[in-house]
């Protein structure tokens, strides 16, 4: 029986309100692979190493690993990498079935570096990048550690919880039935799969039958396009052991059941799981998403955090339930340094975080090794365990936290530079009512002088929810509402999701039911799931063409009713299925190559994204700097766009909660990411509301929305205090936008992302290394939002240098402080504490305008706040603010300098731009000395140009109005 679309949106609706079920959702409990991994016991580990194997080539080494208790030969394979990194892969030497390995994460092949073979003995093997960042590798019981300049720093396996379960046959007769199936059918993976779920449904209770290994007979089973005839392996694989594995009838291994849903697993278990000690390590951060600390918390009496991306709406909080997207980066900090791993792996995945008092990491053989190494104090391990795929592992040596980041985005990327109207503000709800409604809506900010740059259209704008449509009636002009937008410098953006309505009279549907572009169910047939439009399927991005056909949609020639100032916003990706297991795919579905869902599952979203990122790319002719937001993510899916925290509620808490997940997700690459503005469910309270915007402002991005069930809460709608609050909040956004823009120009070129944590510009300053409720932009910004009701106060922590007393300047008044730890700073409504670092200098532009494409040529304010010694330095970014001819060498990169009575503007590199904007105010701060004169020189003139300032001795502050200092030449002032 089908729904009707109205129960369905009802029960949803009902649903929305209540909050989380996390009754939906399993635990580790239920889930049988995770349950089976964290049973392992810490005994000594059931592998060896099998060092008479190693097999040394340039830049990697081969070694086999053996399971001793079931004879079962791994592949462990070490590849030294530029930059201070290992990548480990282990998988069957001979397998009965090839492994998913990641593809589309990383931005590029790594590239690889000479491996070296420092010691080679009977009980181990030293390899390295050099003679410092080294690798060792133990023979019985398997084990790595690695080192780096401040010792040992990761090991792995080093409490015997590695675990790899091989492909196997199983022995009944249902195993014997599904092999038969296998040699008949040869390796087409679609028909295997259909077949084998097939009798696994007719034979739910098989009969227990040994059944033994025939090489000659199985087929090494090749995952295939679903389309392509069957074929048979021309070379059959070595011959494999029998599994003599005393697991092989525990419950959840040949197949699952979760509520009413099943999972067939034809092809049995295939997890993996290993613990990883960081010795010297009392913190760790990442892996990303959960609603949750920034450093991990012990999870030894709960659930580990769970990495498998699920439609979860208004989330539970201080919680490490999983969420909509899937980063499995750790970074480890240590006092002095830091280390990554990055585990490359796109199955559910679960991590334990433990705190191990200390003790029982350094082997006898380690402190051979390692000249005498004496045990670690207590330090944190985690125990990674995924489903399914390739173990596929990145160790990251640092040796710095800032070096660990860049490891890492050398890797799988960086956000490319935005445009500027993507980091100024955003209004969106859930919906605006047609195309009168949003007119009203720009007009009202117009007339309350609140700046805005995009307006968003969710998911009733579309006919009937079907994507790449208008709705004919409320909609029916769009290029007419697109040009009133565009006039004032204004965007929009429209939301396609990946759920395609099953409607014969739809384009989408007809096309991608022709061509075979469908996800398959265990048949070989479209899958068919519910969504927002009722029946709906889902697009198989693994699928190249699919790709192809999701990127021609976005064209103006497809795309009717679109321009230019159109963007994108990809929701539900995850992707999300009303009626699935856990409001999402079944794990037994199929992609093209043959791949089971649960393989792939965590970076289908990154699929979507991507393939709107290249129809936008081909839309703009390659000219236009693409802007999508995705809810669903994985590593690498920053070099597409923006992500936000999905779907919070209008609670205190959602905000407090939102500064570590930012802070998280920048961490692990994702620099452009934030929360929605007042939390999507629920009615804000009015204080909440502009405590949120005052938050907001200083998050990377920057949109308020709305459930539709909410009340109406455009800024323009409330009382005269309110209004101006929240006008301050978002002016004191515009005002930053240039030095916004210049750190998002450096990351997409270090990888070091715009919003920090303290630890990360400090990070000898063990104070900051738990701090989450105060974060820096770039190194100049401390901010401290204001989170807790009614507060009239609130505790900042203020770091400091070792080496010097750092100097934090209050952004409006320029009070100072100085010495770390904490002070207790005074609030009011207007205000949250934000304070500049002594020795910066912040670039702003301060005349308020509609939008942010309004203010192209407006003049800069330099804000100088010197340090103890006198000293500022700051960087400055100008480009056209929407192409990508800045990759063309159209920009200026420069260098503000103040010492020694001199302020200068170098240029930092060949880039040129001609653009007409000016410096029209400088603010010193905490000037001792009033200077006598001032005179200003532009490169290629003889002329010195003395300017008017005023001193104001109190505060120590003096400021030069209107010096008409250029920006696209070199400049200096010299003060007398």
């Amino acid at each position: 029986m089908r729904l009707n679309r109205n129960c369905l949106f009802f029960i949803l609706s009902f649903c929305y309100v209540k909050g989380v079920d996390k009754g939906n959702f399993k635990s580790c409990e239920q889930s049988s692979f995770c349950k089976r991994h964290r049973a392992t016991r810490e005994t000594p580990s059931a592998y060896i190493a099998d060092l008479k194997s190693l097999s040394l080539h340039k830049e990697r080494a081969f070694i086999d690993v053996i399971n001793v208790e079931a004879n079962i030969p791994l592949t462990l394979e070490i590849i030294a990498l530029h930059n201070y990194a290992f990548r480990i892969k282990i998988q069957e030497k001979n397998g009965l079935r090839k492994r998913y390995q990641v593809e589309n994460a990383l931005v590029r092949e790594p590239e690889t570096a000479p491996i070296i073979l420092l010691e080679k003995k009977d009980d181990h093997i030293v390899l390295g990048l050099d003679a410092v960042n080294r690798m060792v590798i133990q023979g019985n019981p398997f084990r790595l550690d690695l080192f780096n300049k401040d010792g040992h720093v990761i090991t792995m396996n080093g409490r015997g919880m590695f675990k790899f379960e091989h492909y196997r046959t199983r022995k009944t007769l249902l195993g014997k039935a599904i092999s038969k199936v296998a040699e008949v059918v040869g390796s087409s993976g679609s028909l295997t799969h259909r077949l084998a779920s097939w009798i696994g449904n007719l034979l739910s209770s098989p009969e227990e039958i040994p059944m033994e290994h025939n090489p000659e007979t199985d087929s090494q089973i090749e995952p295939l396009d679903a389309e392509e005839v069957q074929q048979t392996s021309e070379e059959p694989p070595a011959e494999v052991p029998v599994n003599n594995d005393a697991e092989e009838t525990e419950p959840g291994m040949w197949e699952e059941d979760y509520k009413s849903h099943h999972d067939s697993k034809p092809y049995g278990p295939s997890s993996f799981g290993v613990d990883l000690s960081f010795p010297g390590s009392n913190h760790v951060y990442g892996i990303p998403e959960h609603a949750d600390s920034l450093a991990l918390r012990d999870t030894l009496n709960g659930d580990p955090y769970r990495l498998y991306n699920l439609d979860v709406f208004e989330y539970e909080l201080w919680s490490p339930m999983a969420l909509y997207g899937a980063i499995p980066f750790v970074m480890a900090k240590g006092k002095e340094g830091a280390v990554g791993v990055y585990w490359q792996n796109a199955a559910e995945t679960w991590v334990d975080v433990r705190d191990v008092p200390g003790g029982g990491v350094v082997s006898s053989l380690m402190k051979l090794v390692s000249g005498g190494a004496s045990e670690p104090g207590p330090h944190k391990e985690v125990h990674f365990i995924s489903e399914s795929g390739l173990m596929d592992v990145f160790f990251l040596l640092g040796p710095g936290p800032k070096d660990v980041l860049q490891q890492y985005t050398g890797l799988t990327g960086v956000t490319p530079l935005p445009q500027m109207f993507a980091i100024a503000y955003h209004q969106c709800r859930w919906n605006y009512n047609d195309q009168e409604d949003v007119q009203f809506v720009h007009e009202n900010f117009d007339k309350e002088d609140m700046p805005l740059d995009v307006i968003w259209l969710d998911i009733e704008h579309t006919d009937n929810k079907k994507y790449f449509t208008w709705d004919p009636i409320k909609f029916s002009d769009s290029l007419g509402m697109m040009k009133n937008l565009s006039d004032k410098g204004r965007k929009l953006v429209t939301i396609v999701d990946p759920h395609i309505k099953r409607d014969s009279n739809y384009f989408i549907h007809k096309d991608c039911e022709a061509n075979g572009f469908y996800i398959k169910d265990t048949n070989g047939k479209d899958f068919e799931g519910w969504c927002w439009p009722g029946s709906s399927s889902y697009p198989d991005f693994f699928n190249p063409a699919v790709r192809e056909y999701w990127k021609e949609q976005y064209a103006f020639d497809k795309y009717h009713g679109t321009t230019k100032d159109v963007y994108i916003w990809n929701d539900m990706n995850e992707p999300s299925v009303f009626n699935g297991p856990e409001v999402t795919m079944h794990k037994d579905k199929l992609h093209h190559g043959g791949w089971e869902h649960r393989d792939v599952h965590n970076i289908y979203g990154m699929l979507v994204v991507d393939s709107t990122f290249q129809g936008l790319m081909a839309r703009g002719e390659n000219k236009l700097r693409p802007f999508i937001l995705s809810r669903s993510f994985f590593a690498g899916s920053q070099r597409y766009g923006a992500i936000w925290t999905g779907d919070n509620g209008a609670e205190w808490g959602h905000l407090q909660v939102s500064i570590p997940m930012v802070l998280s997700l920048s961490i692990a690459g994702m620099a452009f990411t934030g929360g929605d503005v007042g939390g999507f469910f629920k009615n804000p309270e009015t204080d909440l509301l502009i405590r949120w915007y005052q938050a907001g402002a200083y998050q990377p991005f920057f949109r308020a929305h709305a459930h539709e069930q909410t009340r109406r809460r455009e800024p323009y709608l409330y009382d005269e205090t309110t209004k101006d609050i929240i006008r301050q909040a978002i002016r004191q956004r515009y005002a930053l936008l240039p030095y916004w823009y210049t750190l998002f120009y450096e990351n997409e070129k270090t990888g070091i992302p715009p919003m920090r944590p303290l630890w990360l510009e400090y990070p000898k300053d063990s104070d900051t290394f738990a701090l989450d409720d105060v974060y820096l932009l770039g190194d100049s910004l401390l901010v401290r939002p204001v989170t807790e009701s009614k507060a009239t106060s609130v505790k900042v922590y203020f770091p400091s240098d070792e080496s010097a007393m750092t100097i934090w300047y209050d952004v409006e008044t320029y009070e100072t402080f100085t010495g770390r730890g904490y002070k207790s700073i005074e609030v009011d409504m207007y205000k949250i504490p934000v304070f500049q670092r002594g020795g910066s200098i912040i670039p702003k532009k301060l005349r308020p305008r509609r939008s942010s494409v309004l203010m192209q040529h407006d003049p800069y304010t330099l804000v100088v706040a010197l340090d103890e010694e006198g000293k500022a330095s700051g960087t400055l970014y100008i480009d056209d603010g929407e192409s990508f001819d800045y990759r063309e060498g159209k920009y200026v990169y420069g260098h503000l300098d103040y010492q020694r009575g001199k302020l200068s503007f170098r240029f930092l590199d060949a880039g040129r731009y001609s653009d007409a904007s000016w410096v029209e105010r400088i603010i010193v701060a905490g000037l001792r000395l009033k200077p006598h004169k001032i005179f200003a020189q532009i490169q290629g003139t003889k002329d010195h140009v003395e300017l008017d300032f005023k001193y104001e001795a109190k505060m120590h502050i003096l400021t030069i109005r209107k010096p008409k200092l250029p920006m696209n030449y070199e400049w200096h002032l010299q003060f007398y």
